[in-house]
């Protein structure tokens, strides 16, 4: 019996392609114009709000965007993420202008370890091989041995020595499912990305209802109960490809809302349910969704906010990231 103070859950959100041709505001006709004119390269996170995704060079995961950014014959690059990517970028590019349209556009995840909790750990485990996830500081980077990404962190975890005592860090959901693929032991910082754990099995359970014939396509951020009822947990680079190979028509996505704009773009045959929380039909990461045009737009015209970072930080922070571009060709 359903209680009369009950709350009935937010209906189901589902993105479809939307074929009629999308007409460019005129901000963005301008920011593609200053692109050209500056000589500037716009680098996007899957995160991003649809606008942003549409005037971007480049639109990806944190391995692809990294990638990008270590190959770049830009002047300026743009990035239009959250701070410790754009901090990546200014690491692989130093003598180049790094810019971010929000300089507050920070990540729960990273903040969850601080670079002197970590420095005390190391002191008092000397020992320890770091694999830090990207989604981190560049003071927490200097301090690793080895980078990843969700796109290829059982990949680079394979390749730690085998006498080795792996710390991963900041996430230990992500940790969690990468332990379970390559059955090694690793300790495991208490991190989490804040918008990944909203999800919960009984809100995926209730689209289950709703969809039973979609499958489940998780990110390894969320947390295990919820990866669990996942018909594939991946990077979401790796959905676009699941999702293109897979058979179904219809897809749950749990992940950050921003990724169905790409979805929907690159596979418009197909539909995608994004995955709610208790109390919301969606489910939008705060500061992926502080960049917005007139941000972007502002920050072309003036060449700022700029990324800025010391000589030695970017040297000690650069190690760690080119290992893991190497060990993950």
């Amino acid at each position: 019996m359903i209680k009369e103070n009950s709350v009935s859950p937010p209906p189901l959100q589902l993105f479809r392609n939307q074929p009629e041709k999308k007409t460019l505001t005129q901000e963005q006709e301008e920011i593609i114009r200053l692109k050209r004119e500056k000589n500037a390269i716009l680098l996007c996170h899957n995160y991003q709000i649809e606008p942003i995704q549409e005037v971007a060079d480049y639109v990806g995961d944190s391995l692809g965007l990294a990638r990008q950014a270590a190959s770049t014959d830009a002047d300026i690059i743009v990035f239009c993420g959250v701070h410790f990517m754009a901090e990546t970028a200014k690491i692989l590019n130093p003598s180049k202008t790094v810019l971010l349209p929000d300089l507050d556009a920070g990540c729960s995840l990273s903040d969850s370890c601080p670079a002197e909790k970590l420095a005390e750990y190391k002191s008092n485990n000397p020992d320890t091989f770091v694999v830090a996830y990207v989604n981190c500081s560049a003071a927490v980077k200097a301090l690793s041995d080895v980078i990843c990404t969700s796109g290829n962190a059982v990949q680079i975890v394979n390749q730690v020595p085998q006498d080795k005592e792996i710390l991963f860090v900041p996430d230990q959901n992500l940790g969690q499912w990468v332990i379970g693929q390559t059955g090694r032991k690793m300790k495991l910082w208490p991190g989490s990305c804040y918008a990944h754990v909203l999800f919960t099995k009984e809100s995926i359970e209730r689209c289950r209802l709703e969809y039973p014939d979609a499958p489940v396509v998780a990110h390894p951020e969320c947390v295990q109960t919820v990866r669990d009822l996942a018909d594939e947990v991946c990077s979401t680079e790796k959905m676009v490809h699941y999702c293109k190979d897979h058979p179904s028509d219809t897809f749950i996505i749990l992940t950050e809302t921003g990724m169905m704009h790409r979805l929907t773009r690159e596979l418009p045959d197909k539909a995608f349910i994004a995955g709610p929380t208790g109390n919301c039909a969606c489910n939008d990461c705060r500061f992926m969704k502080m960049n917005t045009i007139p941000k972007l737009l502002e920050c072309l015209q003036s060449a700022q906010p700029e990324i800025s970072m010391k000589p030695d930080l970017i040297e000690k922070s650069k190690l760690p990231i080119e290992r893991m571009l190497h060990w993950s060709k």
